[in-house]
């Protein structure tokens, strides 16, 4: 019997979903999975019935409830610590750049969200291109050269060999790039393809690809003009 019960939204589009289960399959988690259609009539409904935020990711483990992705990646790395990096300063960096994505880059979600539809995919490629999000994309990518160049060395992750819950708060907008496909540095596209080829990345598109045609809403699977 499971320890306890993860809802999350429709894989196909909910990036802060991904986090949380980042987190609770990187921390070996045994959960019950529940996922919840976003943009349906009782969607709402059904996400405030289990979560005191309204919000999914939630996660009911063992006696603890847990909403919000950062507070889950906390309460899964006190349960595995290996999910942050050892090193202290290294650790410190991670946790600010994690915050630092919760709470920002608001420019970039608004016109580019996520959507990893392939067939969706193919019409937004070079679209939303707007000021905000191109210097919201321009600050991830400084971060991600930094953190690398500091912190990275043997490894193609953030922290180098390591697949942390740092890289795990940034892993929705490698698809929001592959999706809307804004221009990037090589060495952006090289990290974005590295997050995307860890197994539980596969095994995310691959269960986001079988959810049922009905949740495939106008309101998300529309291409701006």
């Amino acid at each position: 019997m499971a320890d306890g019960t993860l809802w999350i939204g429709t894989k196909m589009l909910s990036s802060w979903s991904l986090r949380g289960w980042l987190a609770v399959h990187l921390a070996g988690l045994d959960v019950a999975e529940m996922v919840i259609g976003l943009d349906q009539p009782d969607s709402a409904a059904r996400i405030r019935a289990v979560s005191p935020g309204g919000t999914v990711p939630c996660l009911a483990h063992k006696g603890a409830l847990v909403w919000e992705s950062i507070a889950i990646a906390e309460y899964c790395a006190e349960l595995a610590p290996g999910l942050w990096p050892t090193e202290r300063r290294a650790r410190a960096h991670a946790r600010a750049i994690a915050a630092e994505m919760h709470a920002g880059f608001r420019g970039l979600r608004s016109a580019m969200w996520m959507n990893i539809d392939p067939a969706f995919a193919a019409r937004a490629a070079g679209r939303q291109r707007t000021p905000e999000a191109l210097a919201d994309i321009a600050r991830i990518e400084a971060l991600w050269r930094d953190t690398r160049m500091r912190f990275g060395e043997g490894g193609p992750y953030l922290f180098g060999a390591d697949f942390t819950l740092a890289d795990a708060m940034y892993a929705p907008v490698t698809t929001r790039f592959t999706t809307w496909r804004p221009e990037l540095a090589a060495e952006s596209w090289a990290y974005v393809e590295a997050v995307q080829a860890h197994p539980l990345m596969r095994r995310w598109f691959a269960e986001a690809a079988a959810e049922p045609d009905a949740w495939k809403t106008p309101k998300y699977f529309t291409v701006p003009a």
